[in-house]
């Protein structure tokens, strides 16, 4: 049981790694350019994650749900737990091969203290009857010891005929009690031989279905994950991307230059949010609309500069004199016609989630774990302003913090 369950975390864990990787990453990709066939396989790799995730989470549930609980189950029919601690059936095996011993070890009992006194009983009569022949030799003996050491001869002479006839007795005695021990025996053996027979063939049992939990390869939605991931990739078309590129982000993308337009009273356009800079080889194209079905979010890999974060063009203009954005009364010039209002200060204290490394001068550069203070709210490509403990001020991924609860 404990075996099952340890398995059954481990399928768990695994599936919670997957999950959480495929979170982060995605997240990422999906910051990138959502164009391409390369970037769609990248993100069908992320799903295979996720789904091999769901699909080890149920061999989790089956193991737990099923696998141990029949075990579980088994255990309370087939093994009884005795007050004293340890099975019924246990005891009941060894009380059972005990009284069947009883008999058979109470004469082996006698057999061996018989086989004892005959072997004393030599003993003493072998050196009963050297004494009496160095008695011989010894002219210092009167007739009276010397009759005494032959009587002690001839009683232990008695002596290993009584014990022999003891010993054989008992041997004999316990020749005949062995069929009925051997058969008393067998009965409890064969007792024992069916059940575990019931035990290793429920364990066979049990082992096959944990098998059949654990083996995906004989899933068809855990092959067909694998056969649509193949699909993904083998689409994939580098030209097909650069072509899209080219006619959406490129040269060959749908321009909108600055063309004459007659005044209107009823114009009353505003200066809308300034959009993000776009700069290839240092020439600049103002007024973009961008077309096709869907629109490119440049991610931290993305070639945009750290200049290009913080500059931005207008798209549409007014020409009354209180949105003119050349009308100033700033005589000297000094004001940027192009400055946004500034937002109200927001300051909140945030934690990474990730390491992350600037990658230009403008940009942080923190650890999983760090601590720093959000200054404004994320623009519209995904980037914060904030503040590091040391002072440092720059941009950052938003998606790689999260408030401090």
């Amino acid at each position: 049981m404990n075996c099952i369950h340890e398995r059954a975390r481990i399928e768990k864990g695994y599936a919670q790694q997957l999950t959480e990787w495929a979170k982060r990453w995605k997240q990422l990709v999906e910051k990138g350019p959502q164009y391409g066939t390369v970037e769609r396989a990248w993100c069908a790799f992320m799903s295979e994650a996720e789904k091999v995730s769901e699909l080890h989470l149920e061999v989790k549930g089956s193991l737990m749900n099923e696998d141990f609980e029949k075990i579980k189950n088994w255990q309370k029919e087939a093994f009884h737990k005795q007050m004293m601690g340890g099975f019924k059936e246990t005891k009941e095996a060894e009380d059972g091969f005990r009284k069947a011993q009883k008999p058979w070890a109470k004469k082996l009992k006698e057999v061996e203290a018989a086989k004892k006194a005959y072997h004393a009983a030599c003993k003493e009569e072998k050196l009963a009857i050297s004494r009496e022949t160095n008695s011989k030799a010894d002219p210092a003996l009167n007739p009276e010891q010397l009759k005494k050491l032959q009587d002690k001869v001839e009683r232990s002479k008695q002596d290993v005929l009584k014990t022999k006839e003891k010993y054989e007795k008992s041997l004999k005695e316990l020749d005949n009690a062995t069929p009925q021990y051997m058969e008393n025996m067998e009965q409890v053996f064969e007792q024992c031989q069916q059940f575990e027979e019931k035990r290793l063939r429920f364990f066979r049992e049990v082992l096959l279905e944990v098998q059949k939990h654990l083996d995906l390869s004989n899933v068809a939605s855990y092959k067909n994950i694998y056969r649509e991931l193949e699909q993904n990739i083998k689409t994939a078309d580098a030209v097909e991307d650069l072509r899209w590129f080219r006619a959406n982000q490129g040269p060959g993308m749908s321009m909108n230059w600055p063309q004459f337009e007659e005044w209107s009273a009823d114009l009353n356009r505003t200066l809308s949010r300034r959009e993000k800079k776009k700069a290839s080889d240092g020439v600049t194209l103002t007024g973009i609309n961008q077309t096709g079905d869907q629109v490119s979010q440049p991610n931290k890999h993305s070639s945009v500069s750290s200049y290009e974060k913080n500059q931005s063009y207008p798209t549409d203009w007014s020409d009354e004199e209180s949105n003119n954005p050349f009308s100033s009364t700033d005589a000297n010039g000094d004001t940027n016609p192009f400055d946004e209002d500034t937002p109200p200060a927001m300051e909140v204290r945030v934690r990474a989630l990730y390491d992350y490394e600037g990658q230009e001068q403008d940009e942080l550069s923190f650890k999983a774990g760090d601590e720093l203070t959000k200054m404004e709210n994320e623009d519209e490509q995904g980037w914060c302003k904030g503040r590091l403990d040391n002072g440092q001020v720059g941009l950052y991924p938003a998606n790689y913090v999260e408030p401090i609860q």
